[in-house]
């Protein structure tokens, strides 16, 4: 996250944040005993579903359905018709963050907006968290709904999925947008120091998942929230509710610790250019140009995007932004932008 909103919350929001961080180094010393004798036992998968689906209420057209994959059962929304355009969510969010451009996208993909493993609807596996494995496991749900090509768009920690399933399965990927992150291994690691958030995510367990209960929820993911321009567009509630079950807190606190594993994967790997299209968006008040930094070190075609009005959170801050600007980059538009903070955006 940027400096600039390291101090963009409101007084009230501070004064909560302090009283959590009290909380964190008040209990931190007796758990750093516990963690040394103690295995974290969260996260237990679930038994593997056959897909159903159902009506979705966000906008007409749209459905719920689940895919078993190994180690998990993954909920997703689809919608639409045409060539398939996987949605992977950052945290602490889920598949709700792409509502706001879903309905533009369906009109020309089948869009499908995935829970990442473990995250919102979707089962929490036992273990491999790592973005490979993770990847991994987005490609089998892919393949079981009959999807063997793909575009991908990933915010947050879904750009960190997104850059290996294109990197593993280069036939099957068209090309990918990606939204205010940079990748492990180059420069993520660099912003470790602007937000306590990194380490504590990262702690062993059982030190977050012990430190955060369900009360501090709302104060905890309020302070993220506040790394936003325009938080009224953000569906804070929605995300509070997703991240009240202490499992599914301990899945995104894995999706933490697998950071150094995802560094290694990536510099080791990193000679696998990506061939295609890669376009990378930055809000204006948060990272800009600096997603398409990171990744002009492992691809080839990387096209830098600035999103108007928006700081960490751009599918929900500037929703109209990234839809029209995904309809041009994924080819559905023909036409010229209309407007020139699209210009970038253009296939």
């Amino acid at each position: 996250m940027p400096l600039a909103y390291m101090g963009s919350s409101s007084p009230g929001k501070a004064r909560g944040v302090s009283r959590l961080w009290r909380r964190v180094t008040g209990t931190l010393a007796a758990l750093v005993v516990a963690v040394c004798a103690t295995t974290a036992s969260a996260g237990a998968s679930e038994t593997p579903t056959e897909p159903t689906e159902g009506a979705a209420r966000f906008a007409p057209g749209f459905v719920h359905g689940k895919v078993a994959v190994d180690g998990s059962v993954i909920h997703y929304v689809r919608g639409g018709s045409g060539p398939a355009l996987v949605l992977l969510h950052g945290w602490p969010e889920t598949w709700l963050m792409w509502r706001g451009v879903m309905p533009t996208l369906a009109r020309t993909h089948t869009v499908i907006a995935m829970d990442l493993p473990g995250l919102g609807d979707s089962t929490v596996p036992a273990g491999g968290f790592d973005k490979v494995t993770t990847a991994r496991r987005i490609h089998e749900a892919v393949t079981k709904l009959g999807f063997t090509q793909v575009e991908i768009m990933g915010h947050d920690q879904g750009v960190l999925i997104a850059y290996p399933y294109a990197r593993d399965y280069p036939g099957e990927v068209k090309r990918i947008a990606v939204i205010e992150s940079p990748l492990s291994g180059f420069g993520l690691e660099n912003l470790y120091g602007l937000s306590w958030h990194f380490k504590f995510n990262m702690s062993p367990a059982p030190i977050p998942e012990t430190i955060m209960d369900n009360d501090d929820v709302s104060t905890y993911l309020g302070m993220m929230f506040g790394f936003s321009y325009n938080r009224a567009g953000i569906d804070a509630t929605a995300y509070y509710r997703a991240y009240a079950d202490p499992a599914k807190r301990h899945a995104g606190y894995e999706y933490y610790r697998a950071f150094p594993a995802d560094a290694q994967d990536n510099q080791a790997n990193a000679s696998k250019r990506l061939t295609v299209p890669v376009m990378a968006i930055g809000g204006q008040y948060s990272f800009g140009t600096g997603v398409a930094d990171s990744f002009r070190q492992v691809a080839d075609d990387v096209r830098p995007v600035v999103a108007p009005d928006a700081g960490h959170f751009v599918p929900e801050e500037n929703p109209t932004f990234v839809a029209d600007c995904a309809d041009l980059f994924f080819g559905a538009a023909n036409t010229p932008p209309s407007r020139p903070e699209l210009a970038p955006c253009a296939p």
